[in-house]
């Protein structure tokens, strides 16, 4: 059993502003599929998100439900800094509370408020350091704020075997629904 990181795009990189966006359906679909096959493969028992809008908060929102059937799941939610997302609008604090407390630890890797990047670093390495694989909703060849945890993946994989599953735009946009 394994640690599994989840991010991806925020959802103002794939200009979704609103929750009925028919983009989440599909996203939230294709994370389904590869969580519940590393599920049922016994390959994942924790998995970690960082908070974020987006695909980090939607597979929240995915193991929340996949949890119904695979109660053994758990998830975390570890920030980067203390206080993060304070400064969100209303709504996007309440759905970050909401998957807070869904979530069956939650902890920030800086015990501090926002001071620079190199608190977004040390998060990044914190979950790369307790994972052995991550899945993201990312496509090289349209970068994004994930393009920085791609490459800290890449050179954790040069060191040493850490999987990473890709879900790129050919997949979404051949993702069906029956």
């Amino acid at each position: 059993m394994a640690n599994l990181v989840i991010s991806g795009y925020r959802s103002f990189e794939l200009g979704v502003f609103k929750e009925d966006d028919p983009k989440i359906a599909v996203i939230k679909k294709c994370l389904s599929q590869e969580i519940t096959q590393l599920i049922e493969n016994n390959q994942v028992e924790w998995i970690l998100i960082g908070g974020q809008s987006g695909v980090e908060q939607w597979a929240a929102e995915v193991v929340q439900e996949l949890k119904k059937d695979y109660p053994q799941i758990k998830y975390s939610v570890i920030f980067p800094f203390y206080e993060f997302g304070s400064n969100w609008n209303e709504t996007n604090q309440l759905k970050l509370q909401k998957i807070k407390q869904a979530a069956d630890y939650t902890d920030s890797t800086s015990h501090k408020p926002y001071e620079s990047p190199v608190q977004l670093k040390n998060h990044q390495q914190f979950l790369l350091d307790h994972s052995e694989l991550a899945l993201l909703v990312y496509d090289p060849e349209f970068e994004g704020k994930t393009k920085y945890l791609y490459e800290a993946i890449q050179r954790k994989q040069e060191k040493t075997t850490y999987e990473c599953l890709l879900i790129d735009f050919d997949q979404l946009q051949n993702q069906t629904f029956e």
